[in-house]
């Protein structure tokens, strides 16, 4: 079945692509595909050059309440598929 997901954002906070961070406090991808400590400029920055319309939101992840900061991006294929494409744009902004 195919989905049409022009137009869809998503949610992407820092935890979810973090390495560092297990499952079960919020990492969404698996962490050979995960980027240690991911500032929220790079997440803008490798939304940008994906031409993801990144928005920066002052929200916290609420198991990290302390930890401001979310990252609001058009949605490429699934939640997970953008997670990925990021993480990896991030590895790849890092060398």
């Amino acid at each position: 079945m195919s989905r049409d997901y022009k137009g869809r954002k998503i949610v992407i906070y820092p935890q979810y692509i973090d390495s560092t961070i297990p499952r079960s406090r919020g990492r969404r991808i698996p962490r050979n595909l995960a980027v240690s400590k991911p500032k929220i400029e790079e997440i803008i920055k490798a939304a940008n050059e994906l031409g993801l319309n990144p928005q920066y939101e002052e929200s916290a992840y609420p198991k990290y309440w302390w930890m401001k900061g979310r990252v609001i991006v058009d949605k490429v294929g699934s939640k997970l598929n953008t997670l990925k494409i990021i993480a990896k744009k991030i590895k790849d902004l890092r060398k």
